[in-house]
């Protein structure tokens, strides 16, 4: 009899404590479910929203490869609008910059640059946008502004590069011993091979021989188009 009200005892107190207790269990694995549910939901929102940003950055692709530049505009401008929080955003004003140098649209150049290099999806993005802006703005008569946009950040191994386009922002302000001395800058640290080895000795042998420049800035190099878009940019 003993052991039976103790088998009874245990029974009622395991009663009780879900009694006590079994709201809160239940609202726990409740919250849980939820939570789950929740975080499938978002995920598959993210990937269907990459999905969409994606099919319309390869119609820009195609239309900037087929020459059709109003198509591939209108098309970077509704991956703007709609999916501004998607990596192909980024791709998409870096071609659009591309477009607009070449028909000597450099404001509207500058400013899809700017937006790429404020806000980058991802850092090696922004640190070609923060070039592509300095070329710009030299070919806008803005040396001293290209030079601020260069020296704002560590380009880290873009650093041949950014020498590169610093030289040239020196060769338009008309110091070419401090262009000279940039353009020695990245050739010594362009292993990797950063910047055009053959362009960068042409420069340097001109200044270095103080012959008159043939280079224009009419027209800078940003890229002739979009880029893959890296795999650390994807979300």
């Amino acid at each position: 009899m003993d052991g039976y009200l103790d088998e009874r005892e245990r029974w009622e107190a395991l009663l009780l404590w879900l009694r006590t207790n079994g709201p809160a269990i239940l609202i726990g694995v409740l919250l849980a479910v939820l939570g789950y549910g929740g975080l499938r939901w978002w995920q598959g929102r993210i990937k269907g929203r990459d999905l969409a940003a994606s099919v319309l950055y390869q119609h820009m692709e195609h239309a900037f490869a087929s020459g059709d530049e109003m198509a591939a505009l209108a098309a970077a401008g509704e991956i703007e609008r709609h999916y501004a929080d998607t990596p192909y955003v980024d791709q998409a004003r870096l071609a659009s910059a591309a477009a607009f140098v070449q028909t000597g649209h450099l404001h509207e150049a500058a400013a899809a640059l700017t937006a790429v290099m404020q806000h980058p999806h991802d850092r090696i993005l922004g640190l070609i946008a923060r070039e592509r802006l300095a070329r710009v703005q030299i070919a806008l008569h803005q040396p001293l502004q290209a030079l601020a946009t260069l020296d704002a950040i560590n380009p880290g191994a873009f650093a041949p590069r950014y020498d590169m386009v610093r030289g040239d922002a020196y060769d338009a302000l008309g110091k070419k011993g401090a262009a000279l001395a940039q353009y020695r800058l990245a050739q010594a640290s362009n292993p990797g091979g950063e910047v055009d080895s053959r362009l960068l000795g042409l420069e340097i042998s001109e200044l270095a021989a103080n012959r008159p420049r043939a280079k224009s800035t009419a027209h800078p190099a940003v890229g002739s188009g979009p880029m893959p878009v890296p795999a650390a940019a994807a979300h």
